[in-house]
């Protein structure tokens, strides 16, 4: 019984042009700030951010996607293992969002000084 090699160069060149792609955005997006983006609020952060995470959870995917190959692997399967993190990502994101402008609010309207 033989076993043909199968090159896979291909894919890891459209693995690395989606990813480079996506960071690249990020970074144009970063620089440029358009104000458009970053002068409009959605629930309390502007939209630049929301952006911003929108496409680093994209990233995570993909990255768990291709390098954790589960192209290959049943819907349901990839769905076990993606939408836990998804869900958890969102949870810490709003975690973080909620307490960070809690201490914000904190500081701002009380005699308690930034000391850090």
């Amino acid at each position: 019984m033989s076993h043909e090699h199968v090159s896979n160069i291909g894919r890891i060149w459209k693995v690395f042009g989606i990813l480079s792609a996506v960071t690249v955005v990020e970074v144009i997006l970063g620089i440029l700030k358009p104000d458009a983006l970053h002068m409009n609020n959605f629930m309390g952060m502007n939209l630049l951010n929301w952006i911003f995470y929108a496409l680093t959870v994209y990233k995570a995917y993909y990255i768990v996607y291709a390098f954790m190959h589960m192209e290959g692997e049943k819907s349901t399967l990839r769905s076990a293992v993606v939408f836990p993190l998804i869900f958890l990502i969102l949870y810490l994101l709003f975690i973080l969002l909620t307490e960070g402008d809690y201490i914000y609010e904190v500081f701002k309207n009380s005699t308690i000084k930034w000391n850090f």
